[in-house]
């Protein structure tokens, strides 16, 4: 029994941050998030001509593709009134790659929410219940500790971690891109700063929430 309670037990402790983390990554995916970006205080203006309107259609377009079954001719078919393609082929071969990205980060946060829902109910049928809550406590807290470190490092130095981050999840210089190419208009160095940050946020308050009320409640107890 107490192996059994060990490995519960530390799965559920790991698992946590997995799910804070990539939970807040799908909320910024939602529309609210580009809207509310866009018209916060001092966000660069795009220098080569896009409208706040242009910015907020083409680059809802660009989350809604992401996030959708389409394959790339979705954003490939794209064209400004001009008629010339709202990404060259550079921009669409990192978009594919970055749809494979979230594909995959969407399956390992749904694959750990049932994972860990049949961890609590595996706990209450052997009678673990306090170790699984207890791990839920303990998750929490590794999540805030993980979340402060990094939020550290991006105020010491965000495009180190921001070179580091496209490093580890895509291939060569694929992610390199000039100024004046479209997905650097629509989305700066600021909003994924920003992103970032709010990432880092809630998934640092969904730690604290889980690390204090389960910890505060169980005490009581």
């Amino acid at each position: 029994m107490k192996s059994t309670s060990n490995i519960l037990f530390w799965i559920t402790t790991i698992l946590v941050p997995v799910i804070l983390i990539l939970l807040a990554v799908r909320l910024l995916m939602s529309p609210i998030f580009v809207a509310v970006e866009y018209r916060t205080p001092n966000f660069p203006a795009d220098s080569y001509g896009f409208t706040l309107e242009e910015r907020l259609y083409w680059a809802d377009i660009s989350r809604a593709y992401l996030l959708n079954s389409a394959e790339i001719e979705f954003l490939g078919d794209q064209k400004f009134a001009d008629g010339s393609s709202l990404y060259n082929q550079r921009e669409l071969r990192h978009m594919l790659d970055v749809k494979i990205v979230v594909r995959a980060a969407m399956f390992v946060l749904y694959g750990s929410l049932v994972c860990i829902v049949g961890l609590g109910i595996a706990a209450r049928r052997v009678n673990l219940w306090e170790a699984y809550l207890e791990a839920l406590s303990r998750g929490g807290w590794l999540t805030v500790g993980l979340i402060t470190a990094i939020l550290v490092y991006l105020a010491l130095n965000f495009n180190a971690l921001f070179v580091t981050f496209h490093r580890i999840f895509f291939e060569g210089e694929t992610w390199i891109f000039k100024y004046s190419d479209t997905l650097i208009r629509l989305f700066p160095i600021r909003f994924w700063r920003d992103a970032f940050i709010w990432i880092g946020s809630l998934s640092l308050g969904g730690g604290l929430a889980l690390g204090y009320f389960i910890s505060h409640s169980r005490t009581r107890d």
